[in-house]
């Protein structure tokens, strides 16, 4: 009887263990201070001007993402190429760099003295300092989260939807856009809400690319860097607001269906 019940023994001490490490830290965050604190932080107008930055920026940078990165998925799980694991690797390659690499990375490429800042500032186009250098580094580390779970999605529709469209007259645009997006919705979705929960919570490549000005550039996590030494609660009620966004982001992947009625695949 003792051979027989100590791994699943093992297995739930494990669990706990992990739940544990891993879960205290974020309850700690609700419990450390008194809610109504929290609440009370949260009508500091720096931290409401952090808080709509944030919404804004990560609203924007995930639509550039969804409008270049669906297509883009769609190629590189519909067609073979030589060189496609290359470009594959290369689209997942920002999903490893540190944060601060990702922020240099970006200044070498756009910024004033980059491969392209020429050509922007003969564009009349300002990144660094600017709101929309939050857009560029949000969109950076959030893309290949989303493009990653795109391609997977893609890949799974079944190649005879597609034939049996093109049979009856659609063009592969309409073929896209009619039969292989709505299959591959829930995917896109999750990838969606992976890559936003991402771009909410970028700190490193923001800071060094965009800078921390208050209004202009600093985000929710950027003023959650800025107060932890001087005013922790505010500091608090700020992570609070992203925890929860997290999750219910998280939350959002849990229950995206796991189908997807075909709309409009015979016309």
């Amino acid at each position: 009887m003792i051979r027989r019940t100590w791994f699943p023994i093992v297995l739930g001490a494990a669990l706990a263990l992990a739940l544990a490490f891993l879960a205290l830290p974020v309850i700690a965050i609700f419990t450390n201070t008194a809610p109504g604190r929290i609440i009370g932080k949260l009508g500091d107008p720096a931290a409401t001007d952090a808080l709509r930055l944030s919404l804004e920026t990560s609203s924007i940078a995930m639509a550039a993402v969804v409008a270049v990165g669906t297509p883009a998925a769609y190629i590189l799980a519909t067609r073979s190429f030589r060189g496609r694991s290359a470009v594959v690797t290369l689209v997942e390659l920002p999903l490893v760099l540190p944060p601060a690499v990702a922020g240099i990375a970006l200044l070498a490429a756009l910024g004033p003295d980059g491969i392209l800042g020429g050509a922007l500032r003969t564009a009349h186009v300002e990144l660094v300092l600017q709101t929309a250098g939050v857009v560029v580094a949000l969109a950076f580390v959030g893309a290949p989260f989303y493009m990653r779970q795109a391609i997977a999605a893609f890949g799974a529709v079944d190649p005879s939807l597609i034939d049996a469209a093109r049979t009856l007259g659609s063009s592969e645009a309409a073929s896209f856009g009619r039969v292989a997006v709505p299959v591959a919705a829930p995917g896109l979705a999750a990838g969606l809400a992976l890559a936003w929960a991402r771009a909410i919570g970028e700190f490193g490549a923001t800071l060094m690319f965009a800078g921390s000005l208050r209004g202009v550039t600093q985000t929710a996590p950027l003023a959650i860097y800025d107060r932890f030494a001087t005013d922790f609660p505010a500091a608090l009620a700020l992570s609070a607001v992203l925890v929860v966004a997290s999750a219910g982001l998280l939350l959002a992947v849990k229950l995206v269906p796991g189908r997807v009625v075909l709309a409009g695949a015979a016309r």
